[in-house]
Parts: structure tokens; sequence; C-alpha cells
């Protein structure tokens, strides 16, 4: 059984049902917290879940962290600059018209929420450092185009070594 502070307790009892209907677990309310009851993986899979909604995701997103290849990452925006205008730091993750965050969601498969100074991540774990370093590096004032090569470059050496294929079929002719 385990307890989660919630601040957006509307959000959550809006999405328990959906939840509730992926992942065999009970969830009940209290004042301003839920309780979950269920197995031991299943408890931590949807306290994560409950964590993302509550942050600010949208349930289909948080429902990513039940496949065990997703985590939930937060980054203070605070810890990675000294700016005092934080809310040019927050536009420059943003971008025009959202064209950063998407940028950032589209090379790296992430998803990802900006809501006060924090950055909430949902992204597989092949991906997550190279998600979290290109967030870190827009908030210490990196240019985007020096970003978006970063991450572009990441992917290209990923696949370059995909799980499937270690190498061993270069001198393999079908």
């Amino acid at each position: 059984m385990r307890n989660v502070i919630i601040e957006n307790m509307n959000k959550i009892k809006k999405a328990v049902p959906k939840i509730e209907d992926k992942i065999k677990i009970k969830i009940s309310f209290q004042k301003s917290q839920i309780t979950i009851k269920g197995s031991e993986l299943n408890e931590y899979t949807v306290e994560q879940i409950v964590r993302a909604v509550n942050f600010g995701f949208d349930v289909e997103d948080a429902l990513l962290l039940k496949n065990e290849d997703f985590v939930l990452e937060f980054i203070n925006v605070k810890e990675h600059t000294h700016r005092k205008n934080l809310k040019e730091v927050r536009a420059r993750l943003i971008g025009t018209d959202g064209k950063a965050r998407k940028t950032i969601e589209n090379l790296t498969g992430a998803v990802v929420v900006i809501h006060n100074n924090s950055v909430g991540v949902i992204v597989d774990s092949e991906h997550l450092d190279s998600t979290t370093q290109a967030i870190i590096l827009l908030i210490q004032g990196a240019k985007h185009g020096n970003v978006f090569a970063y991450l572009e470059k990441q992917n290209v050496s990923q696949r370059k070594f995909s799980r499937e294929d270690l190498g061993l079929k270069e001198g393999l002719k079908e």
C-alpha cells in the first residue's frame, strides 16, 4: 500500500478510471492524497503514473510508464542556471509556438511537460541521457540548432548499434 500526496485532485479523479482499467490496482481517495493497493510492482508503476498526471502529463502519455522501458524524470530549471529571469529560460525550452519542445519530442520519442520551474520528461531509457542533456543545454543557454544537431547525432549513433544488430551481419549476404 502506497500513499501519494496530490496537488490537483480533480485531474487525478478523472484519470483513475483509465488507470484502474489498464492496471490491476485499487485507488482510494483521502483529503489531499490517494492510497494505492495492489501488487508491489503495480503500486510503484501507478505511483509513477499518478505523479506524472499530477505534474501535468495527459493520462495517455503517463500510461507509457506501464512499459518498463519508459521512465519519468524531472529536471529543476533552477539547478542548471544562474539567471534570475526564469520566464525567459522556460520560453527557450518551449520555443516559438512550442516548436523547440516538439522538436525534442520528435527527435527522442519523449513527452515533455514544463510546469513552473520544472521540466517533466517521459522517455524510453535508451534516450533518457540524450533528452535530459539536451534540456539542460537549452536551460544553460546553448543554441537551439546545436542542441537539435546533438540529438540527431545521438539518434544516428543509437540506430547504428541497435539491439538486434550487434555488427555481426556485415559480412553476410542473403
